[in-house]
Order: structure tokens, then sequence, then C-alpha cells
């Protein structure tokens, strides 16, 4: 094994060593990297001929999260590892999106980059590691692309900047933003942050692109020595003498005409119409009926972007920064525990919260070094007919677990903390209606529904979608405020950003082209931000200004109260038989934290009550003279026994039952008779002594 080669750079005070050679040699390019500890296998495929029958070219990406990298086993009957989790499909996204517009536009060979974690050191994250590992297999192989690219992640932790923070860096900062870069550009950003200021993350955006160029030059150094020559490929571009003859079909100006309008419907009638048009004009030429989908596109986009870009002309008529016409609404659904719609132009958006007891959080078995307790789950769902199209369910992609993971990042840092508001919460958006930009109608619903369920948040949320049309120069471009479906799909440039009135929670960048310039980012997150603020103003505040002061009617109640850690055994009980008690006899839920929090949860505050007032009696260190309202739960010759809470017995010696001599305690009682006591202190056995003459009369 010895044909192999090293490289290693240091990188944020670890080192970061690439073998290149050493495993995987049937794959086009191969790295095996390590970062720490942190191992990680990095590979990328192509199939030797293009797929037949797509328009697109069909890269996939896998991240392989394997137990044995932490030293675990899978839970459950299988032991083997399931499905990809909601944080691989996340990475999955995340190298893919600075990557995919390097490979040529008119490839159809499949490509596959692949990553499998071998081991994980909490010091160095690996997806950090599996995004620069992507980018070298991709480097070196002879597959076409115009890297290289690099990426770096920033956290903010006591107001400082962190290059590629720690596991606990990175999960307990005020910043988590993620940028990968060309040479000279931003390729992509990913972000969610504690109310992070405009200038602070466009420093950090910044801090990261500097960086990236070390990394960048470490690639390079790699391919210079290993680098395979990029191999040739079959062009799926459409012949220029095509669109020439579908020109003199229809005009620039017919299909200018067609596209510009604010309805989705009528453009979808209008193309159709086109369609229909140059299919009956070439319907003796099956090369030109062959393509005429993809030439029609083409045609559009071409349009679409020519009347942006040149004429000052959006699709809708709208102004360059003007928003479609929004509308705000809550309490559409009863009995769910909250409900907030939101609606832009025909983007509609409908979010339903759902309170529930602590013990209902998602535990989540991953590559932590401990079980993760999900408090705030936000789920995410585009069914067919809000695009007007038919198709069966198949429960959620990457796409749909993509804008449901970007949501709850803006949502996260406005949640009160579990002190103030003891509930498990998950809020579900529900696309109504699409045409551009739903994940962030589904940021500023979620808001809506988060205040009318009366879940007390620390500020409103709300989220908008900047694009971008670039022509032949670096300072030739348009940007977009509310970018609507056409917009987006044409574009260049799909840059969501949520936030408060104070600062940003969340980004995600999507790109088309190889990268942005610092102007355009600038202006990019001065152009959301003034939207944000506008609908935070004029929109959501109008229709819900502040929290709900209590929950709703059908939303379960939760009491919390402390107990000292060391009782929570005796609350429990010899195999839960105490605590299952105070459940069976109230219907409360109850939850028990390790710190010796004790939440209640129930809709009968009566019942709700008395498990709480079980509980205190449970706990409580009982002093001489406290009265008990208890059951007769054994009898002896010598006395009874008084359960007075769910595993709390005490004794009632014979001579303390009446005021009068007995001699058998059943001429007095019987199993079962609720009975008032007064608390005599502990007998010469240790078990709490109880009189029943000497209580005061109910």
């Amino acid at each position: 094994m010895s044909d192999y080669k090293t490289f290693t750079m240091e990188l944020a005070g670890q080192t970061l060593k690439v073998d290149i050679g050493r495993v995987g040699k049937q794959a086009n390019g191969c790295a095996f990297m390590q970062y720490g500890d942190t191992t990680v296998l990095c590979t990328a495929t192509s199939s030797d001929k293009p797929r037949e029958g797509i328009d697109y070219f069909p890269l996939g990406v896998e991240y392989e999260e394997k137990l044995y990298a932490v030293g675990k086993v899978p839970g459950g009957f299988n032991k083997r590892e399931g499905k990809a989790s909601e944080n691989a499909v996340l990475t999955c996204r995340v190298i893919d999106r600075p990557m995919r517009p390097l490979f040529p536009k008119d490839y159809r060979n499949d490509v596959t980059l692949n990553n499998l974690v071998l081991s994980v050191d909490p010091l160095c994250r690996p997806e950090l590691v599996a995004m620069i590992g992507s980018a070298i297999a991709a480097c070196i192989s002879d597959i076409p692309f115009d890297g290289p690219c690099a990426t770096t992640q920033i956290g903010l932790v006591a107001g400082e900047f962190v290059i590629n923070p720690s596991q606990e860096q990175w999960k307990n900062g005020d910043l988590n933003l993620t940028v990968a870069s060309t040479s000279d550009k931003i390729a992509m950003i990913e972000a969610n942050a504690n109310e992070v200021p405009e200038a602070k993350m466009l420093e950090a955006i910044y801090l990261g692109h500097e960086t990236n160029q070390t990394v960048i030059a470490f690639i390079n150094e790699i391919v210079a020595a290993c680098g395979k020559p990029k191999h040739e490929y079959e062009s799926f571009s459409i012949p220029e003498s095509i669109f020439a003859e579908i020109e003199k079909v229809v005009t620039p100006l017919e299909m200018e005409e067609a596209v510009f309008t604010d309805e989705k419907q009528i453009r979808e009638i209008n193309i159709k119409n086109i369609m229909n048009r140059l299919t009956e004009a070439f319907a003796d030429n099956e090369d030109y009926l062959k393509v005429l989908d993809e030439a029609v596109y083409q045609y559009q986009k071409k349009t679409v972007r020519k009347m942006i870009l040149k004429d000052k002309k959006r699709p809708d008529g709208r102004a360059m920064d003007q928003i479609r016409k929004l509308s705000a609404e809550i309490d559409l659904i009863p009995r769910v525990h909250g409900v907030g719609m939101f609606t832009r132009g025909q983007t509609q958006i409908c979010t339903i919260t759902t309170l529930a007891p602590m013990s209902d959080m998602q535990r989540i078995d991953g590559l932590d070094e401990n079980e993760i307790n999900k408090r705030y789950m936000h789920h995410y769902n585009f069914p067919s007919y809000s695009v007007g199209e038919t198709r069966p369910s198949r429960g959620p992609g990457r796409r749909e677990i993509g804008h449901g993971a970007l949501a709850e990042k803006a949502l996260i840092p406005v949640l009160p903390s579990l002190e103030d508001f003891p509930y498990a919460i998950r809020t579900v958006s529900e696309t109504f209606e699409s045409n551009g930009s739903t994940s962030q109608a589904a940021v500023c619903a979620s808001s809506l529904s988060l205040m009318a369920a009366g879940v007390p948040i620390k500020k409103a949320v709300a989220g908008i979608s900047c694009g971008l049309v670039t022509g032949e120069s670096d300072d030739d471009y348009i940007l977009l405020t509310d970018i609507q479906g056409l917009e987006d799909f044409f574009g260049d440039m799909d840059f969501k950003v949520a936030g408060t009135h104070d600062g940003i929670t969340a980004i995600q960048m999507d790109l088309k082209i190889h990268g942005l310039t610092r102007a355009i980012v600038e202006a990019a997150l001065a152009n959301t931000k003034e939207a944000r603020t506008f609908i935070l103003n004029d929109i959501m505040t109008p229709c819900i200004a502040n929290p709900r002061p209590e929950v709703g009617e059908y939303a379960p109640k939760i009491i919390a109260i402390s107990i000292d850690p060391e009782k929570i055994g005796e609350v429990v009980g010899q195999r839960g038989k105490t605590i299952n008690e105070i459940i069976n006899r109230t219907g409360v839920k109850i939850d028990i934290t390790d710190d010796g929090t004790v939440s209640i949860c129930g809709t009968d505050a009566e019942m709700m009550d008395k498990a709480v007032g079980m509980v205190k009696m449970i706990t409580t260190e009982f002093a001489e003279g406290q009265i008990f309202t208890g059951s007769v739960v054994s009898i002896k010759d010598f006395g009874c026994f008084v359960e007075f809470a769910p595993g709390k017995e005490g004794m009632v010696h014979i001579s303390r039952i009446a005021k009068r001599r007995i001699d058998k305690v059943e001429d007095v009682l019987n199993l079962g008779d609720i009975v008032t006591v007064i608390c005599l202190g502990k007998d010469k056995m240790g078990r709490m002594s109880f009189s029943i003459k000497d209580a005061p009369e109910a």
C-alpha cells in the first residue's frame, strides 16, 4: 500500500489529512479524509453513459452515518442502520447546493457523491469533513467539474467567532454558519442564528470565505499531484438552429405576452397553447419533437431573464423590490391548539401547533455522544394539489425535510425556556398553494400559530426570499424581492432569510451560478431585512401582536413543581408503582427530569391539583401536627395502616383510633374507609405514626 499519497494542512487548530489512492481505487475519485480523529471516506463516481429520457443533470449525494463511528449499536430489533436521519438528509443538501452548479448543465451521466462516516471526534464535525472531501473527490476524478470549491463552518461563542467549531460549540453557540466558496465568490450560505445582526452575519460569512481560500489552495495542490484528466461526454444542449426555427413559429413578443401575468394558471395555459402550436408545426420532424419540451423551457427562461435584466420588468408586473399581496389569519380551524395562515400571492401556508407533555419530545440517536431530546419539531408538507398536480403521497422527500428544518431553525431562538413553558411543541406547515418561497411563508405562519396557541415566544419571526438575474459581468445584475416560482426556476438565486426585528435567525442560499460577489450578498441581506420589517409591522402584528396569555381550551395544561432530586425514587416507586398509581387516580401525565422538575399535564384542573398534592405529600418531610386524609389499606390486631399518598402509609395504633376504648379495629373501621389523621411523628421503628381520635373533625 505504498503507492498512495498523503497531503496535510493545518486548519483551525486541527490537522486535515487526505489520503489519495489508499482505498476506493475503483471510484472515479476517492479521498480518505481525517480531521482530528474524525474519519470520512468520500467518493465520486459517474456512469459510463448518459441516462436516457431525462432533461436534467442526475446528481446524487449520500451521507452515511454509521453508529460504530461513535461506538454505538443501533437500537431496535434489526440492529442495522435504517433510513437516512434528518441530519444526514440536511448534510446531503448542503453538499449538493454549492457543487451542482459546477458540473456541466448539459451533462446527463449519473454522478454520485458518497460520504461514509467511519469515526467521529467531538472536536471535528464529520459533516464539514464530508463537504470538503466531496469537493476533493470530484476535483481529482475524471468527471467534468469546474472546481475546486471549499466549505467552512463558523460559530459564535461568547461574542467571538470560532472557525470550524466543535460539536459542543456548534450546539451551544449563537451562530451555526456554513459557507461554501469558489476561488473568488460565495457559492452557498446556510445558517441558523440567535438574532445575529446583518453586519455581524456579513462579517462571519466573509471570515468563512477567507478560510475557504486556504482550503482551495490545498485542494489545488492535491489536484496537481493526483488529478485525472476530465473525460469527454455527450452534450445534451439544444442546437441554436432549433431555437431559430421555434422563433419563426412563436415570436419573442408572443412568448413575452404568454409569460407576462401574475396568475400561474393563466401562464400555464398560455405555454400549453404555444406547445400545441409548435407540436403541430414540427409534426413531421421527430428530432425537433424529442427536444421540444426542453427547448420551450429554455425559450421561456431566455425571455423572462431578458425581461427582468434588460427591460426591468417582472413577469407579474411588480417593481423589483415589491412584495406580492400579503395576508395573515389565525383561528381558522377549531379545536386545534393553535393555527396561523400566511398568504403571499399564490403561496399559502397553514401551520397548526400542537402542545404536549415533555414525554412526547422526539428522541434522536445519532452521531453524538448522547441521545438528543428534541423539544421543538417543525414539519413541512408539500402536497401535489398545492401546484395543481396529481400524484400519490410517498411521505416527505429531501426538499420537505429541508424546508421543515429551515423553518424550525428560524423559530428556535425565540422559543421560551423549559422553565417558563414546560411543553413539547410541534408545528406542522401544510402547503395549501405554492408559487414560490413556501419555506419562508411557513416561518411566518408558524410564528402566528405559536402566538395563537399561547406559546410565549420572545418575538415574532418573519421570512422572505430574494432572487437574482445576472448578465455578462459581475456588476450586471438585478435583485428581486419575494420571488415567485417562475423567477426561481429561471433566475440564478434563491436567498432565503428569516429573523426578528433585531437580527437574523436563519439563512439558506441556493445558487445556479458559480458564486456571488460581496456587493450582491450585502444588497440581498439589506433587501430581505427591509421586506422582513414590513411583514412584521404591517401584516403580522395587526393579526396578532403578542402571544396569548394562556394556552387554549383544548390544549393540555401543565403545572411544573420542583422536588428534591433525592426524592425522585420515592415519587416513581418500585418499578413505577407509585407514579402509576397517581396517574391512574387522576388521569394526568407526569414527567420528571433529573434535576427534580415534575411536570403534571392534564385537562382537568381539579385532577391536576390533586396530583400535585400527591407528589408534594410524597416528597414532604413530615412534621408532628400535620393533617392528612387517607384510606385504610390494612387492618392488624394492633391497629391499622392508612395510605395518605400513593405509596405512603402511616400506622394508627388501636388506642388512637377512637375516643373510647375498643377491642377490635373492625369494630370501628373497615378496609377502604376514608379517614382524617394527624401526624404524631415517627414511632420507634421509624414508621409514620398517626392518630384518628386526635384529628380535627371534618
